[in-house]
């Protein structure tokens, strides 16, 4: 692929970013579908998060944002329905007057996961209470379950839970939850503690951890199938939430993400 002045620029923003197989995934895509695009990372501080944004929506670009810009991007251009509601953005583009426009997949994401998984889970928990438990919790409110909260500060987990209160979600306590989702940045580094001991929670059938890592499950995954429960990791999500970005980034121009692609990628069946 050769890059020139009008190769349309698509970035990550976050902090860390150097784990993310987004680059891998997304320029196998824009190849496959024949885009004068590419996707790159870019490791930021919260500060340099809305002149980013707006200087590649303004280029014609776009991008992803992600842990822990998901709050601050919220506040940047335009909004979604569903960034007004949550207050966590992972996903901008250009509007026609090459403006900003903010939005959020991650709730497609943890959809689809939770289909994926296939565990009745009228309760689910939620661990954290961030930018990603933002998206948990609007995708809790789109699939009428009720949410539980657990942070490592009881203070956030009370406000965070006040909050879902306001979005219409029901709460619940932790120990009726049926499925549990890591929606902290614990997992990213192989010596990371266990966001939560599962011997604890006897009532849990499934595990979604938002997180992911190149080189295999991450720790938390693998301790929740030892224990006997169906668990996935954060790479379907990535699939999911990267594919439905399309529509952001090329609105103006629909294009159909192709997503066996992006999945061999994420498989490491393509470079």
């Amino acid at each position: 692929m050769t890059i020139t002045a009008r190769t349309r620029v698509i970035a990550l923003l976050g902090d860390p970013v150097a784990h993310s197989l987004s680059p891998l995934m997304q320029n196998a895509a824009f190849r496959a579908a024949g885009l004068d695009a590419v996707y790159v990372a870019i490791r930021c501080n919260a500060e340099d998060v809305p002149g980013l944004i707006t200087a590649l929506a303004h280029s014609g670009g776009g991008g992803n944002v992600t842990v822990p810009h998901k709050a601050v991007a919220a506040n940047v251009g335009t909004p979604s329905a569903r960034v007004a509601r949550l207050g966590a953005a992972n996903v901008f583009g250009a509007a026609e007057d090459r403006s900003a426009v903010v939005g959020n997949t991650d709730v497609d994401g943890i959809l689809a996961l939770v289909r994926r998984l296939g565990v009745p889970a009228p309760t689910w928990g939620v661990l954290g209470t961030g930018g990603s438990a933002r998206a948990v919790a609007g995708a809790a409110l789109e699939a009428g379950v009720a949410l539980a909260v657990q942070s490592r500060s009881a203070e956030r987990a009370a406000a965070f839970t006040a909050w879902c209160a306001t979005l219409g979600v029901v709460t619940a306590p932790m120990e009726t939850a049926t499925l549990l989702i890591n929606a902290t940045p614990l997992g990213l580094h192989a010596d990371d503690a266990l966001p939560v001991d599962l011997a604890m929670m006897p009532s849990l059938r499934g595990v979604l951890d938002l997180t992911y890592r190149g080189d295999g499950p991450t720790a938390f995954v693998q301790a929740a199938r030892a224990r006997g429960l169906v668990a996935e990791d954060g790479r379907e999500m990535l699939l999911v939430q990267g594919a439905a970005a399309w529509a952001t980034w090329f609105a103006s121009e629909p294009i159909e993400p192709p997503l066996e692609v992006m999945r061999a990628a994420l498989a490491g069946r393509l470079g």
